[in-house]
């Protein structure tokens, strides 16, 4: 259970991140082209799963990406590994306590241009609770109308309570989550 809880978190904190690429003043996700996916290990295992529910307030200007502003927030009540029992126990105490804290959120303080695309976001991750300063490389590109902001980053559970009482135990549940976001916006302009 803690590792699926780590990889929603993962996944919500890149997520966040993609959004950060976008172009121009206020965008809007496309859900149904976007996704927030998240790995984990048990007992060494590669656990894969996903949020359903998330969405972001995102303001972008390729010309100028330090003025970005970027909030995100994902349903915590919304991650699956794909299995009845093991999303029976997402919501509960030990993992992500949804009656307590139904949501994760991202709020950007920062956002640097690596050059081609590629964009470097910060700020602030809370989940369950618990807030971290995070870094986030973000890859744009474009089609038509749709940008799309990808990338992936790594996040430690336990940072966030994920995970607690007898799921601390890292050689059960890694520490370790990945995160990976496809996040499709609409009202760009060219990147």
């Amino acid at each position: 259970m803690k590792f699926f809880s780590s990889l929603a978190l993962l996944a919500l904190s890149s997520a966040a991140l993609t959004f950060s690429g976008t172009a121009l003043a206020q965008q809007k996700l496309l859900p149904a082209q976007s996704e927030i996916s998240f790995v984990s290990k048990q007992m060494g295992v590669p656990l894969d799963g996903h949020f359903k529910k998330f969405d972001a307030q995102i303001s972008f200007d390729t010309a100028k990406p330090e003025a970005a502003k970027i909030a995100f927030t994902v349903d915590t009540g919304s991650a699956t590994l794909g299995a009845p029992e093991s999303d029976a126990e997402l919501p509960k105490a030990a993992w992500f306590n949804v009656p307590k804290f139904p949501q994760a959120t991202f709020q950007s303080s920062g956002v640097k241009s690596l050059g081609a695309g590629k964009y470097q976001i910060t700020g602030k991750l809370s989940i369950k609770g618990n807030t971290r300063d995070v870094d986030v490389p973000v890859t744009l590109t474009q089609a038509g109308a749709v940008t799309t902001a990808v990338g992936q980053f790594t996040l430690k559970r336990l940072s966030y309570k994920i995970g607690e009482g007898e799921w601390a135990d890292t050689s059960m549940v890694a520490d370790d989550v990945q995160v990976k976001f496809k996040l499709a916006l609409s009202a760009m302009g060219k990147l």
